[in-house]
């Protein structure tokens, strides 16, 4: 027996004897009675537990301390408060794990930053157990969206010596003596001497390899951790996170966006049927019209423009931005707000963007100016997707390997992926805790990522 049995199905057990083994959340003793909050973590509202002074170690009973674990034998009865439908009136309450009383999570309110530094406890607090839950469906349903579309599950590698990105924020992967690094002539690290005979990093995505599995099964996704050595501490940036990755054959950007859209949508609205006790916490105490927010995403067609139409429409809405948006450049956190919640009110596809501050393996579309690359933004949050047609011919990709100094003897093998049998296809990739920040109303990473990894933090 567990507690989420329990809740779903508490009237057939009304009147007949249950066991459950969990957590004290709560205690209050009075001289003749003792009231205990309880929860096994598998559903989100706790169970009270009445026991009184006819139990033989109700003395002893009553000093339990919050936190320590506990086994319950007692009958279902329906509650006197309208706030539960059931108590369980205790026949007997055994200690299974006791709790210091140090213990620092007590019933009262506790910062986020406190619970960082107590991040091996802070999943038993109401916050972190609703999103976690969140995350936990979030990812099931991501499995099954593409499950159901029969695209193959693929295993990037985490060690690469490639560079996706070509922005060199890697970590170094090596078993080198740090102290005595081995030098060739000119001075630089002979990594013949390492274990893979070459530079070797920890992934920033698994986007190349997945596309030769497209080209072999049509459709494939990855989703799984990737790394990025950038010196950032913002709120929206780790060093280890989670992403979603799919990669299409035979699939243009107008079908990329579908799928973007329609993904998006499919885990929205499983979380939202999945975790109604979770989101309702959230939405009391997180982010006001949380549910209101998701529900609408669900609703709504996203709109779609291109990069020009949309730098022109903010140069049109008389808006006195911070950043001036500008043609042929990236768009601000207050460009993305202002198309998605004042011009549209909805998801914005923004697709057509200039090639010189995109990557080396997005198509470049027959202007010679931009290239078949979309980000999608949404309300609330901004940039939440991004993905592009990929350059699908072999000249024109070598050409633009070469302008960008993109490792064109490293990755001979993406580009002959071109020569061996190639064809249009596209792809996108999705940061799994930006997809969770929005779904929980958590403004920072480090709280949708059970241990966060960033600039000078490495705990637990």
């Amino acid at each position: 027996m567990n507690d989420k049995e329990l809740f779903t199905n508490y009237e057939k057990y009304l009147g007949k004897d249950v066991t459950l083994e969990g957590w004290i959340k709560n205690h209050r003793k009075q001289k003749e009675f003792g009231f205990i909050s309880f929860s096994d973590g598998t559903y989100f509202s706790q169970i009270q537990i009445v026991y009184d002074n006819k139990l033989s170690d109700f003395e002893e009973i009553a000093k339990y301390r919050i936190g320590s674990s506990i086994q319950v034998t007692g009958e279902v009865v329906k509650s006197p408060k309208e706030t539960q439908p059931f108590e369980i009136q205790a026949k007997s309450i055994s200690l299974l794990g006791d709790c210091l009383e140090d213990y620092p999570i007590q019933p009262k309110k506790h910062s986020r930053e406190f619970l960082r530094e107590q991040a091996y406890l802070r999943p038993r607090t109401n916050l972190f157990q609703a999103v976690f839950q969140v995350r936990s469906k979030a990812a099931f349903a991501i499995h099954e969206y593409f499950q159901k579309k029969d695209f193959v599950y693929f295993h990037a590698p985490l060690i690469t010596a490639s560079d996706c990105e070509g922005a060199g924020e890697m970590f170094r992967v090596t078993t080198l003596n740090l102290e005595d690094i081995p030098k060739n002539k000119d001075g630089s690290v002979d990594y013949s001497k390492d274990f893979f005979g070459k530079m070797a990093s920890l992934t920033v995505s698994g986007q190349l390899q997945a596309e030769t599995f497209a080209l072999a099964y049509k459709n494939v996704y990855t989703f799984g951790p990737t790394f990025r050595a950038e010196n950032s501490n913002t709120k929206t940036h780790a060093s280890e996170f989670w992403m979603i990755e799919p990669e299409m054959a035979f699939c243009d950007l107008t079908k990329d966006m579908d799928i973007m859209e329609e993904m998006l949508k499919y885990v929205v609205k499983y979380v939202l049927d999945n975790c109604c006790k979770e989101l309702e916490f959230l939405d009391s105490f997180v982010e006001k019209g949380l549910i209101d927010k998701l529900n609408n995403l669900v609703k709504k067609k996203a709109i779609r423009i291109t990069h020009y139409q949309a730098i022109k429409e903010l140069k049109e809405a008389n808006k006195n931005f911070e950043f001036t948006p500008e043609f042929g450049e990236d768009l601000a956190r207050e460009h993305e707000k202002y198309l998605t919640e004042e011009k549209y009110n909805a998801p914005v596809f923004v697709y057509d963007w200039p090639k010189d501050i995109k990557a080396f393996y997005m198509r470049v579309n027959d202007d010679n100016k931009t290239v078949a690359a979309v980000d999608l933004l949404v309300p609330d949050s901004g940039e939440l997707m991004g993905g592009s047609q990929r350059e699908e011919r072999y000249d024109i990709l070598l050409k633009r390997m070469q302008e960008l100094n993109t490792g064109v003897e490293e990755l001979d093998w993406y580009l002959k992926l071109r020569q061996y049998g190639g064809c249009i296809h596209s792809g996108f990739g999705m940061g799994f805790e930006r997809l969770i920040m929005y779904l929980t109303g958590i403004e920072n990473i480090r709280d949708v990522i059970p241990y966060p990894r960033t600039p000078g933090n490495c705990e637990f």
